[in-house]
C-alpha cells in the first residue's frame, strides 16, 4: 500500500467531477403538449409526440441548454388524479419527477381552461415546495391569449 497517495485521487478524480445539473421536470395532464415542448427546448425531435393520450409513460431525462443555461429536462407522462392501473403508475412517476426536481414546468392546455385535474395537480405541486412555472400551451393567436388569462386562477 505504500504506492497509494491520496493526492492521486484528488488530483485525478474528485476535483474533476462536474457538479450535477439542475433538474427541470415537465408535468401536466395527458395531451397538453409536454413532449412537444420538451422537443422544442432540446432542439430536436427525441420525445415521442402523438395525438393519442398515454404515449409517454415513464420519466425520460434529456440534456438541455436554454439561453446558455445547461440543465436536465425530465419529460413525464400525463398526470391524472383518481385513476388506477397503468394511469396511476404514470401519475406516480410524474409526481416523483416533480418532488425530485429543482424546478417544475407545469404545462396546461389554454384552450381547455382550468380542469379539476389541473387544480388537483396544482395542490400537489405546491406541497413540493419547489418553484413552479406555469406554461400555457396551445396559445396560437390573440383569441387564445384571453383563454390563457383564465389560468391565473391556478395561483402559480
Amino acid at each position: 500500500m505504500s504506492d497509494f497517495d491520496i493526492s492521486d485521487v484528488v488530483d485525478g478524480g474528485v476535483d474533476d467531477v462536474e457538479p450535477a445539473l439542475p433538474v427541470v421536470a415537465v408535468v401536466g395532464r395527458p395531451n397538453v403538449g409536454k413532449s412537444s415542448l420538451v422537443n422544442r427546448i432540446i432542439g430536436r425531435r427525441e420525445a415521442v409526440v402523438e395525438d393519442v393520450p398515454g404515449v409517454t409513460r415513464d420519466r425520460v431525462a434529456y440534456d438541455a441548454e436554454w439561453q446558455n443555461a445547461r440543465f436536465t429536462l425530465v419529460d413525464t407522462g400525463g398526470w391524472e388524479t383518481s385513476v388506477s392501473g397503468l394511469a396511476a403508475m404514470v401519475a406516480r412517476q410524474a409526481e416523483y419527477a416533480a418532488q425530485t426536481a429543482d424546478v417544475i414546468l407545469f404545462v396546461v392546455d389554454a384552450t381547455v381552461g382550468v380542469t379539476d385535474a389541473d387544480a388537483a395537480v396544482t395542490r400537489v405541486l405546491r406541497s413540493t415546495k419547489r418553484p413552479v412555472v406555469l406554461a400555457a400551451n396551445k396559445v396560437d393567436g390573440s383569441m387564445q391569449e384571453a383563454d390563457a388569462l383564465d389560468l391565473w386562477q391556478l395561483g402559480v
